[in-house]
């Protein structure tokens, strides 16, 4: 333990106070005296708040050291945005604005929040995952020697709520981090019983405690508080101890909400005839008896002080901190107080409690008996404080001017990454160092074998002889610290959050990696919250999603992809990409890797398939390849009187082509546009279209300028037809949407194209439609 002088106590405890009301303060500031324009509640979470208060305290005034990296319970966002301004790190305007438009946000965000904010956190239990990821990264940079060697290692620190074990992903990362034997990582529960609805059940709690050690954490379990402590050293107190032990939840919850006299009575008709408890109550009035039964470890702040203390081994460590939801508020322990709000008769009462004139609710020593130049100093002085950098900006990886296409005259996107990927490794070498594959136990299926043949399976020890795989294969899964491929079991929801911490190597840890996640296309949607989450907090990192659409034919309905597109264009801070050649896959990559550094980038997704295709021999000219990485280019260009043109995405151009060769002189002239990226073209016309004044045309623009104003469009996708759907509201032109909107089922390419309406026959019946269109609206009499 850390010996600390009583000023030291004193300092921290004034802060805790101070903490507390700034917290509440600043969510009723949002609900009761902010004007309102809306007619809706802010809301805020003031007991989720004050259950964290001391556990944050002694964290952030005491334990923190800069290096360290820490994930806030989403439900504890106000005392985090109090401490960051007691820091310094927080404005007031901030606050006044908090859960308001250029206020301080709701839970913690990177990229939305002004203040210091490590990880993003909202959607439970994601925060708790990523720092388990996050201190694999941190080893995995520790291990390449790509860390300053005289720098410490941080702890990557999780706050949560014990209602967020209720989360799979939480279990998911735990037994991941097992695999991996991560370290230097603490989680920090907040046992207030309590979730969202209801109280939580007696047992979990066991259940925690056994989950942890199972998985070799250090347990450290804060029950009671000092002054429980020394009750149950007094006579009687081996009978208080189990009977506060055997106490339901429910009905612990129920007497710290009504208070002292509650208590006694209890306690009375429970243990009023066991020596020595009549006097302890004797001993106690109301007011005290409330302190001593409340008294929990969570909320004892020598106790988590000397607790933090202990826990310095560097092996992962978990907290379990009992306390009570609301502490010290009107509503402690109310099973409805989650999204209750004090009213403002009951902050007018807490605000005397803690001696706030009107005017000085901002203040920082309004209340306390230290001034602020000495609350300040101390402020100061706390390892927190210290003058190191928390953010980086890692210096940029200098990418190769070009990728060699990989030669064959027939291949399929996906046999091309895997390809480019082993080229890389060997011809660009030093560039490669910094990339970082990772999968979720598909790494052989999406053709990452190559790459991990050359760069190794990353592991924190070496594999001896006796633990190789002697029978022969053609996978050479060496297992090394000196790996770059981190091996993950079939969790998508891991695969997210791993890229979520890989992608944030950059500030965090000031070295930048180049993370490629790969991960069967309609799984996707399992890991999509994790994904969202990544993508949230400016997370950089490049997602090969493959085998896509039908073309997994035999496999059936449950593993075809259809939304994907969509969710392509419809994630923020994410481009999509869905090549139909190699040789545009080459330079979306090279783009890719660009992307992922610049100041406005952020991630990537391709959409890739396992369908071979013959390549077309061309040369790949600068202009082509802005096409390419655009979005979208002309295959065959339209006629100036051309009735019809085809635009296909992906692995369709097959069909699309055939179905062109076929119009022949019934459609001449027609157009084949090949479209890379709907997501880059939609984001362009988008974005063009809410200029105001005179603007540049977006790119689909300038193509689709190429067609005839009475011309038709068939769109063609392996996936929902919605995702191209949209060109035909560029110029006005009347448009045929070919994809996917039901269940796949098992069969070959050529039967499931026919059955959905992607082969040749159906793009032929839809060029039909539209210039029969076209032509009885030509034949039409003037109006």
């Amino acid at each position: 333990m850390v010996p600390r002088p009583d000023s030291h106590l004193k300092f921290l405890r004034a802060l805790e106070q101070k903490t507390l009301w700034l917290a509440v303060w600043t969510i009723h500031h949002a609900n009761h005296i902010r004007p309102k324009v809306d007619g809706l509640k802010v809301g805020g979470h003031q007991a989720s708040s004050a259950s964290m208060v001391t556990l944050m305290t002694a964290l952030y005034f005491d334990a923190l050291r800069p290096i360290d990296r820490v994930a806030v319970k989403p439900h504890a966002s106000p005392v985090f945005h109090a401490i960051q301004y007691l820091f310094g790190r927080q404005s007031r305007e901030k606050l006044e604005r908090f859960r308001a438009l250029g206020g301080a946000q709701s839970y913690p965000s990177r990229t939305k929040d002004t203040d210091d904010v490590d990880f993003s956190t909202g959607s439970v239990g994601l925060g708790v995952a990523i720092t388990s990821f996050a201190a694999l990264v941190q080893e995995y940079l520790q291990a390449k020697r790509l860390m300053n060697a005289n720098r410490q290692t941080g702890r990557m620190i999780a706050l949560l709520g014990d209602a967020e074990f209720d989360e799979g992903n939480v279990f998911e990362a735990l037994f991941e981090g097992w695999k991996h034997e991560v370290h230097d990582l603490w989680w920090i529960i907040d046992y207030n019983r309590q979730s969202l609805d209801a109280v939580v059940t007696d047992r979990i709690v066991h259940r925690m405690d056994a989950t942890f050690r199972t998985m070799e954490w250090d347990v450290v379990m804060l029950k009671y508080g000092h002054l429980l402590q020394a009750a149950f050293e007094k006579r009687g107190g081996d009978a208080l101890r189990d009977w506060i032990d055997a106490c339901p939840n429910t009905k612990y919850s129920d007497l710290a909400f009504a208070g002292g006299a509650a208590w006694r009575a209890c306690l009375k008709t429970e243990l009023g005839s066991t020596a020595g408890i009549s006097e302890l109550l004797d001993e106690h009035e109301d007011g005290q008896l409330q302190e001593l039964m409340t008294n929990l470890g969570g909320h004892d702040l020598g106790l988590v002080l000397d607790a933090f203390d202990a826990a310095q081994s560097g092996r992962p460590t978990c907290f379990i901190a009992y306390t009570i939801k609301g502490f010290r508020l009107p509503f402690q322990g109310h099973k409805d107080n989650h999204a209750g709000l004090m009213t403002p008769d009951q902050m007018a009462v807490f605000k005397r409690k803690n001696r706030i004139a009107d005017g000085e609710e901002w203040d920082i020593a309004a209340g306390l008996d230290i001034a602020e130049d000495e609350l300040m100093q101390f402020v100061r002085s706390v390892p927190f404080a210290a003058p190191e950098p928390r953010g980086y900006v890692a210096p940029r990886v200098e990418v190769p001017e070009r990728f060699e296409k990989p030669a064959a005259p027939r291949m399929s996107t996906q046999e091309g990454f895997g390809r480019l990927l082993s080229t890389i490794a060997r011809d660009h070498a030093s560039f490669a160092d910094r990339i970082v594959t990772t999968s979720p136990d598909v790494t052989v299926s999406t053709n990452l074998g190559g790459w991990v043949n050359r760069r190794g399976i990353f592991g924190q020890r070496a594999a001896s002889d006796s633990d190789e795989l002697r029978a022969a294969s053609p996978q050479q899964w060496r297992v090394s610290p000196e790996g770059q491929h981190i091996e993950l079991g079939i969790a998508e929801s891991n695969l997210f959050t791993m890229l979520a911490a890989l992608g944030l190597s950059a500030p965090l840890f000031g070295t930048r990696l180049l993370p490629i996640g790969t991960v069967y296309d309609p799984f996707i949607s399992r890991g999509l919250d994790a994904l969202n989450y990544a993508c949230y907090q400016d997370a950089r990192f490049i997602l090969v999603a493959t085998p896509s659409g039908l073309t997994l034919a035999p496999e059936g309905g449950a593993h075809q992809s259809i939304l994907t597109p969509l969710i392509g264009i419809g994630q923020p801070s994410l481009t999509s990409f869905e090549p139909a050649y190699v040789d545009e896959l080459c330079e979306i990559l090279r783009w890719s890797f660009e992307h992922l550094q610049a100041n406005d980038g952020g991630s990537i997704y391709l959409r890739l398939s396992t369908r071979p295709i013959d390549q077309r021999d061309r040369l790949m000219t600068p202009e082509l390849s802005a096409q390419v990485v655009d979005g979208a280019y002309w295959l065959v260009e339209p006629s100036p009187g051309a009735e019809v043109a085809l635009v296909a995405t992906g692995s369709v151009l097959p069909e699309a082509l055939a179905a062109h060769a076929l119009l022949g002189d019934d459609c001449p002239g027609a157009g084949l546009l090949v479209v890379t990226s709907a997501d880059r073209l939609h984001r362009g016309w988008i974005a063009a279209r809410r200029r105001v004044g005179p603007r540049a045309a977006a790119s689909i623009e300038e193509q689709l300028a190429r067609l005839p104003a009475d011309a038709g469009i068939v769109t063609l996708v392996d996936g929902h037809s919605a995702s191209l759907s949209w060109l035909g509201a560029v110029h006005g032109h009347r448009v045929v949407p070919l994809g996917v909107e039901s269940f796949g089922q098992s069969g070959n390419i050529p039967e499931l194209y026919g059955a959905y309406g992607l082969d040749e026959e159906a793009i032929i019946g839809a060029v039909a439609r539209l210039c029969l269109d076209a032509r009885s609206v030509n034949r039409r009499p003037p109006a």
